[in-house]
């Protein structure tokens, strides 16, 4: 029986990275992808693992990761888009956003997992079985702790795209949820975050959190190693909240 075969993108931003190792480990042979470059190759060669760049926001950019993915496999059966982020941007008044600043995050957060699924759900559907999984977040199920509109409307947006999936590939054996991670230091725009808080509004977001303590890639990577396993065959149009019992 052959390996299944996962790609995983946004490995680059410390969840991504993580999921890759943890599938790995569990014997599935993953593919990662980021935006191309040195560090997208240092990474490849950290967890040993293929690597191919893309602009996950640029549908052209999409096309041409499926095509240099056929020369590898045959098809991809698990799906983890990690990609994402605020773009390094911070909080501001809606007045003050411009047009770039908000297309940048949709094309980022919800335009990547369009293109992806677009082509890869069919490809899952005709051999029966697959796996998709979406990394939204806390800020998909209320307002951002960023104060980043188009975040958290970008996020919102992903957990309903991840629902009409599910409704569209389920009954051909294709699961398609979503996690939706805490605060995870992962990252130095996290880290920056935090940092932000400071020791009172750290202590009173801590006090939030049922375990009193932040999560981790490794809380993150567990989550998606189960949803992508036989085991979560009638598991999908979930969103599972990984944040330590925020929610």
């Amino acid at each position: 029986m052959r390996k299944r075969v996962a790609l995983v993108t946004g490995v680059l931003g410390g969840l991504g990275k993580a999921i890759a190792a943890e599938l790995s480990t569990n014997g599935v042979r993953v593919i990662i992808t980021d935006l191309p470059g040195e560090d997208l190759n240092k990474t490849s060669s950290d967890l040993g693992l293929a690597a191919v760049g893309a602009d996950l926001g640029r549908e052209s950019s999409v096309s041409s990761l499926i095509e240099n993915l056929r020369l590898e496999v045959d098809s991809i059966d698990i799906l983890v888009s990690a990609a994402g982020g605020v773009c390094r941007q911070t909080g501001k008044p809606i007045t003050e956003v411009s047009e770039h600043d908000w297309r940048e995050i949709f094309a980022a957060n919800l335009d990547s997992v369009f293109f992806l699924t677009r082509h890869m759900g069919p490809m899952m559907t005709a051999n029966g079985w697959g796996r998709i999984v979406t990394i939204s977040s806390g800020a998909g199920l209320r307002p951002s702790l960023t104060g980043i509109q188009a975040y958290t409307a970008a996020k919102h947006g992903l957990i309903g795209l991840t629902k009409q999936l599910s409704s569209e590939f389920a009954r051909h054996g294709v699961t398609v949820n979503s996690i939706a991670p805490g605060l995870v230091l992962s990252n130095p725009m996290t880290q920056r975050q935090w940092d932000g808080y400071g020791p009172k509004g750290q202590k009173n977001l801590l006090e939030r959190i049922h375990t009193r303590r932040l999560g981790t890639p490794a809380d993150i990577a567990s989550a998606v190693a189960f949803l992508t396993s036989d085991a979560a065959s009638w598991i999908t149009g979930q969103v599972l909240a990984v944040d330590g019992g925020t929610s």
